[in-house]
């Protein structure tokens, strides 16, 4: 029964498939596989710590918060400090990647951390950015099963920490890093400019209507020793 429906199907995806439509199938593969850049605005086109205060000052703008450290060690305290400061428990769940394996959590003896993914009773969240994007401010995540997605969205106060070298100038430099790393892109990818907002009601600003109502992101150089980049979770 299953070889006769199989070929029934087989069939009718035949004669669906008209020249049209195969020739509109290879102009969408054409344009994942051999992207052509688009213009890239002047503001985007810096380096160095000019770069990096030009992402830092757009996303202040959108009520991000934005830390520099000096080393992956100090993740652990500056989230803790977060937390302090915002009167919130010392707990977080942080993403199993092995880069944050280096975050120094042994210095935050009170800091409560789960390694995994976000559930309901979580409210901090912590997880690595792909990439992140000074034009706007704007952080890029990709699902990984060291990076769940939940992560970034679920609980209400999330911390992104975000690698300098991966701190790019415009969007069509962290889509080729994307592309670069697997010519197939991953199941999702995110594109994050500050904490959740809506105005809809009352045309009354409002954070954290559907997703984190705080958004904090560290700023962090490579750890010493650099953990390869694994593939996406599917």
């Amino acid at each position: 029964m299953n070889e006769a429906k199989n070929e029934i199907l087989t069939r009718l995806q035949r004669a669906l498939v008209t020249d049209a439509e195969e020739e509109r199938r290879r102009a969408v593969a054409a344009r994942l596989f051999h992207h052509r850049p688009v213009l890239v605005p002047a503001r985007a086109q810096v380096e160095g710590e000019a770069r990096i205060a030009l992402f830092t000052e757009m996303a202040e703008a959108v009520q991000t918060e934005v830390a520099r450290l000096e080393s992956f060690a100090e993740i652990a305290t500056a989230a803790s400090r977060y937390l302090r400061r915002h009167n919130l428990p010392q707990k977080l769940v942080a993403a199993p990647d092995p880069m944050l394996d280096a975050a120094g959590w042994d210095r935050q003896p009170l800091l409560r951390v789960r390694r995994g993914n976000a559930g309901p009773e979580d409210a901090v969240g912590l997880t690595l950015a792909f990439a992140g994007i000074a034009e706007t401010g704007t952080l890029m995540l990709v699902s990984a099963p060291e990076r769940p997605v939940m992560l970034a969205f679920l609980p209400e106060t999330c911390i992104v920490v975000l690698p300098l070298s991966r701190l790019d100038g415009a969007y069509e430099e962290s889509w080729a890093r994307l592309r670069a790393l697997s010519p197939m892109p991953p199941r999702a990818v995110n594109l994050v400019t500050g904490p959740s907002r809506t105005a809809d009601i009352a045309n009354a600003l409002t954070l954290g209507a559907h997703g984190p109502k705080r958004l904090l992101v560290l700023l962090v150089p490579e750890p010493e020793a650099p953990v390869t980049e694994a593939g996406d979770d599917g």
